[in-house]
C-alpha cells in the first residue's frame, strides 16, 4: 500500500468557525505576528477577544504565530519569544511563570503515517509551572512539560518531561536534575 494524499480528507476536524478563523488570520498577522506592534499589551487584548485566556504580566515578543487563540490557556508572568510559534490545533495550556524562547515551536498535529490517507492527529499540550523552554526547541503533539522541567536549545521533546529535570537532544533525553537556587 501507498500514501495517497488525494483521499486525505480533513472535514471531521473542525478547528472553529470558519469566518473566525479567516478574521483572526489577518488579526494575526497585523497584531501579533507584526513586528510593528513592539506591545504586549494590544496582542493580549487581540488575542482575549479572539478567545485566549491569558494572564496577568505576560509578554508576548515580536513574530510570535497562533494558530487559534480559542484553544490557547496562559497563566500569569509568561514569557513568550520572538517567533515562536504555537500550531495549536488542540488545546495548549501554559501554565504561570514559563519563559518558551526565540523560535520554539508547540505543535500539536501530526499524521497518521500508518493509513494510507495520511489522518490529521491532533493531541493537547501542557506546560507547567516553572517550565523553560529554549530557543528553538520543539514541543511535540501530547507532550506534558512537567513543573519547572527545562528543554534545551534546538531539543524535541517527543514523550513527557519530568518535573525539576533538564533534556536535551533529538529526541530528549534526561541530562540532570535542575537544582533551583535562591
Amino acid at each position: 500500500m501507498k500514501t495517497k494524499l488525494d483521499s486525505y480528507n480533513n472535514s471531521n476536524y473542525k478547528p472553529g468557525n470558519p469566518i473566525k478563523r479567516i478574521l483572526w488570520y489577518f488579526a494575526n498577522i497585523i497584531f501579533i505576528k507584526n513586528y510593528l506592534n513592539p506591545f504586549s499589551s494590544i496582542k493580549i487584548i487581540v488575542l482575549r477577544i479572539f478567545g485566549a485566556r491569558i494572564g496577568r504580566n505576560v509578554i508576548i515578543k515580536p513574530g510570535v504565530n497562533i494558530k487559534y487563540p480559542w484553544k490557547l490557556i496562559v497563566g500569569n508572568n509568561v514569557w513568550i519569544g520572538e517567533k515562536v510559534w504555537i500550531d495549536n490545533l488542540a488545546l495548549i495550556t501554559i501554565n504561570n511563570n514559563v519563559c518558551i524562547s526565540q523560535e520554539a515551536m508547540l505543535i500539536c498535529g501530526n499524521h497518521n503515517y500508518k493509513k494510507s490517507s495520511f489522518d490529521l492527529i491532533t493531541k493537547n499540550i501542557v506546560i507547567k509551572e516553572g517550565v523553560w523552554i529554549g530557543a528553538k526547541a520543539i514541543i511535540c503533539p501530547g507532550v506534558v512539560c512537567n513543573s519547572h522541567s527545562v528543554l534545551t536549545i534546538g531539543s524535541i521533546a517527543t514523550d513527557n518531561l519530568n518535573e525539576y529535570t533538564i533534556y536535551s537532544g533529538n529526541p530528549a533525553s534526561e541530562v540532570k536534575k535542575r537544582i533551583i537556587e535562591s
